[in-house]
């Protein structure tokens, strides 16, 4: 399947120049079908089959086994979450936290990678680091100064704000060295370019599918190192976090698994399992090629001034400085163009995904010109 053969399932795009893929991606009909397959089933055949929780479980086990081979993980490495924010919390909970710990983060996170910091900050008492950064590029040996006695690194691989690639397997390197661990943001990367975990070497990873992926909202995912978590007590717990819930001494069940808690809908886990189906028929090559043409195109539209992210190829998020982000944006919804605004820098931010056309991009150039 070649990505304009997958546009044609998709009936968001056929009344709109949709450009937020960053923010939401609209679902493939069988993506969304499968996850309705799912619950019809759950709902209407398990409880006289299987059962409702063996069938839910059935789900979960797809669902971790596709994103498992999505990531370049096991299933065991892979927890199941509702979204980014909620893997970034499952994460920040399992530690002990003290006055004498320190959380280094960016100044361009998203708030999933602000508010828990700034929570623990207020109620434990830790510190908080932020690194600076510039035009979306991180300085390497600011960072070093900063995880020299960090407890944890909490980074985006691709910038939310700029569209730029964060160097995240140096940055691991720099992290370990320092007996730091590294959380990684990389919500914006799955279903827009290849990524392989290993390569990274970080401690966690939290992701979602319903951006680039073009899953339903509600399927998260938390990839944990093998091993890290035997040191980790999450602050939730449930009959899915433990080996038998009904022993009179609970233990943990080993990996990622011991993150998730207890019963959530099969339906969004089946939409994610088909959704990177899809992907993986389509081809992620194909998909960051098609990305890259396109966004070239609407970087040769907008001019140096107002280009704020990098002029050559490094994801499909596209920032475009504006004095009025909120007027524009509006603007443009009027004329069937779907874009968002950034509260810092002021700006507006366009995500193309390989599903645009070259007529989605001239009609949105054609729109900020006028």
């Amino acid at each position: 399947m070649n990505p304009t053969a997958l546009r044609e399932t998709m009936p968001a795009l056929e009344s709109t120049v949709y450009c937020n893929w960053g923010a939401g991606g609209p679902s493939p009909r069988r993506v969304v079908e499968a996850a309705e397959s799912a619950l019809e089933y759950h709902e209407y055949e398990a409880p006289a089959a299987e059962g409702m929780y063996p069938a839910a479980f059935d789900a979960y086990d797809e669902a971790r086994t596709a994103v498992a081979d999505l990531l370049g993980a096991t299933p065991d490495e892979v927890a199941l979450t509702q979204s980014t924010t909620d893997g970034i919390n499952r994460v920040a909970g399992a530690f002990d936290w003290g006055e004498d710990d320190v959380v280094v983060r960016t100044d361009l996170e998203h708030s999933a990678g602000i508010l828990p910091w700034r929570r623990l900050e207020r109620e434990r008492g830790i510190e908080v680091r932020v690194l600076e950064t510039e035009g979306g590029r991180l300085d390497l040996e600011a960072a070093k100064s900063a995880l020299a006695d960090a407890t944890l690194c909490c980074v985006s691989s691709l910038t939310w704000t700029h569209g730029t690639r964060l160097p995240i397997a140096h940055l691991v390197d720099i992290a370990h060295d320092a007996g730091t661990l590294v959380l990684v943001d990389a919500v914006q990367s799955p279903g827009q370019v290849p990524v392989d975990i290993r390569e990274w070497g970080a401690d966690f990873v939290v992701a979602a599918g319903h951006k680039w992926l073009l899953g339903p909202f509600g399927a998260g995912f938390l990839y944990v190192r093998d091993g890290v978590e035997r040191d980790r007590s999450p602050a939730a717990i449930g009959y899915r976090s433990v080996v038998d819930e009904n022993a009179d001494e609970y233990r943990y069940a080993a990996g990622a698994r011991r993150f998730e808690v207890g019963t959530a809908s099969p339906a969004p886990y089946a939409g994610l399992t088909e959704a990177i189906s899809v992907l993986e028929e389509v081809g992620i090559d194909a998909v960051q090629r098609r990305i890259e043409t396109l966004t070239d195109r609407l970087k040769n539209g907008v001019s140096d001034e107002h280009l704020l992210s990098p002029r050559s190829y490094e994801s499909g998020l596209v920032t475009i400085a504006d004095d009025d982000p909120e007027g524009t944006v509006e603007r443009l919804a009027e004329r069937g163009i779907v874009v968002r605004s950034l509260p810092k820098p002021d700006a507006i931010r366009a995500s193309i995904h390989a599903y645009n056309t070259r007529e989605d991009v001239n009609t949105l150039l054609e729109a900020l010109e006028d």
